[in-house]
């Protein structure tokens, strides 16, 4: 029998976890051909394993993968859609006291969902349920994806297979549509989209430094709104998709700062997630004044440590 009450819960987690060592190192050898997918695959499992058990003993009814099987939180499930591909950055995002590797996602075709690698693994969790948990699959957000993929457009134009950007748009709704539609019938009723586009925007002082004025931040919000909206509506009831804001952590640093104010009006007030999971844990998420634009019927995990 299946927990019977679903996200969110008093103490929650948005999904990842530190890789293990053991884990590390295979991803490693595997990189460097010492090892194949399927051995890659068996450290996988015996740490996802773990994991769980883990994660049942601290008395948590959310269980994840701790997304082991990724190099990335978000680029992989990118790369798990038709169409596309992994790769070489052109910029390296930087954090600070540090920049990430040079990889990113790129258009290679008309972007589709059928068959996406993310099902499988949530099989392998959803195995773990109980009376007490409920299995959860994380995603990066369709806006976020929308993202990643048009700003590679200077770099990896994708023309040869789009007009324009509302055709790109369509797709990636499209493509996320199907792969809830596919974990669904998996048994996935818990999934989450990560989502760290808003955390450019609450910071005020980078997006003076790239030229975006309060018009260019509520247009920007806007669609990235109608993008999210546009996969989750329509889903069936008994599946609850809540959405994870951060600004951006790496290697215990961090990619931006400012309270959550500047989007507040859009984010909180408009998408149809059933449950926010906020960074709020630092002196750089600002205040709690901007949970006022909270819709209602709408819940809040604070991401307080």
């Amino acid at each position: 029998m299946v927990y019977s009450h679903n996200a969110p819960f008093r103490a929650d987690v948005v999904g990842s976890y530190l890789r293990p060592a053991e884990l590390k190192a295979a991803r490693e050898d595997f990189a460097a051909g010492k090892i194949d997918a399927a051995a890659l695959k068996a450290v996988e499992d015996k740490a996802i394993t773990e994991l769980v058990a883990k994660q049942k003993a601290a008395g948590l009814h959310v269980i994840t993968d701790g997304e082991f099987r990724r190099g990335w939180w978000h680029f992989d499930f990118m790369w798990g859609f038709n169409g596309v591909d992994h790769a070489a950055a052109a910029h390296r995002v930087a954090f600070h006291d540090e920049v990430t590797p040079a990889d990113t996602a790129t258009v290679t075709g008309r972007i589709s969902g059928e068959n996406h690698p993310f099902v499988e693994h949530f099989k392998f969790v959803k195995q773990f349920e109980d009376e007490n948990t409920v299995a959860r699959q994380t995603m990066p957000s369709p806006a976020q994806t929308r993202f990643v993929l048009t700003g590679n457009a200077a770099a990896y134009p994708y023309d040869e297979f789009y007009k324009n950007d509302d055709e790109l748009t369509a797709d990636i709704v499209a493509a996320y549509r199907q792969v809830i539609a596919d974990l669904y019938a998996a048994g996935c009723r818990n999934m989450q989209f990560d989502d760290c586009t808003w955390g450019m925007y609450c910071d005020t002082t980078f997006a003076a430094q790239i030229g975006l004025k309060p018009d260019d931040i509520q247009k920007i919000c806007e669609l990235g709104v109608r993008l999210n909206n546009a996969a989750i509506e329509d889903q069936p009831d008994d599946l609850a998709i809540n959405t994870h804001v951060c600004r951006g952590n790496y290697h215990s640093t961090y990619a931006f700062e400012g309270s959550y104010d500047p989007i507040a009006p859009y984010l909180f007030a408009k998408e149809n997630a059933r449950a926010f999971y906020l960074e709020f844990d630092t002196p750089r998420a600002g205040g709690f004044e901007s949970l006022a634009h909270i819709a209602d019927g709408k819940y809040v995990v604070l991401g307080l440590v």
